[in-house]
């Protein structure tokens, strides 16, 4: 029996396409200079990913950090549990 499909729970090096691949359109969205912050929330957490260009020549902004948190209390939960919980697809 093949094993269940892996979610990936590291997101740095992502896209902004990946992004919305794996959770959708992203409710929140801000600039931030020259990077991009996307948000997504379920009632168990918030998760924030903050995209920037590369350093140096042209290419797409990718996600260089992410945390997750409780909705409310903002206390620090597991990254691995919110990505799961939050994936669409």
């Amino acid at each position: 029996m093949p094993s269940p499909p892996t979610v990936r729970t590291n997101l740095s090096g992502l896209t902004e396409a990946e992004l919305l691949a794996r959770f959708g359109p992203a409710p929140f969205r801000v600039r931030e200079g020259s990077g991009l912050k996307l948000q997504w929330q379920n009632a168990s957490c918030v998760l924030d990913t903050y995209l920037y260009p590369p350093v140096s020549g042209s290419g797409a902004a990718t996600v260089l950090h992410a945390d997750a948190r409780r909705p409310g209390s903002g206390e620090t939960v597991p990254i691995e549990g919110c990505v799961a919980s939050l994936a669409t697809r």
